[in-house]
């Protein structure tokens, strides 16, 4: 269930820091060492300068401490043609990393606990990866996991 390129949803998504629960979707960049998840949770919320035009793809503004990717509503974003309803940010500066064994105890019925969507296309992963992996935002212990 956790392999890169994988994008899930959690109904509800428990978070580490104990924030309210909610339904999320989680995408998994990388495994390390088989027990790790390196992951991003896509968000609908906004948080760039109003003036910025949200174009699909990479942002990278280094001198407002802003990275993510964008997926533009409706563009096809996995293997499957599968796509998000409204614009969706994954942040450079919110990716984390995850316990498998903890994620699944949590989450342990497919249908029940979470739904797998599809996995990322190829070229939208290779470009997400390489948006989070140059970017001086994301710390670099993760920027060196996603080059490993």
């Amino acid at each position: 269930m956790y392999t890169p390129g994988k994008l899930i949803y959690f109904d509800p998504f428990y978070f580490k820091d104990g924030s309210e629960s909610k339904p999320k979707y989680f995408l998994v960049l990388k495994v390390i060492n088989g027990n790790v998840v390196l992951a991003s949770l896509p968000s609908s919320k906004i948080h760039l300068p109003q003036a910025q035009e949200i174009i699909h793809g990479c942002l990278e503004m280094p001198d407002s401490g802003i990275n993510c990717y964008i997926f533009k509503a409706n563009t096809p974003v996995t293997k499957c043609g599968w796509s998000f309803k409204i614009d969706t940010l994954l942040y450079g500066n919110w990716l984390d990393d995850f316990n498998i064994e903890l994620l699944s105890q949590n989450y342990s019925i497919e249908g029940v606990d979470y739904e797998i969507i599809g996995e990322l296309a190829d070229d939208q992963f290779r470009q997400l990866i390489n948006c989070f992996s140059t970017s001086r935002v994301v710390k670099r212990k993760y920027k060196r996991w996603l080059l490993s």
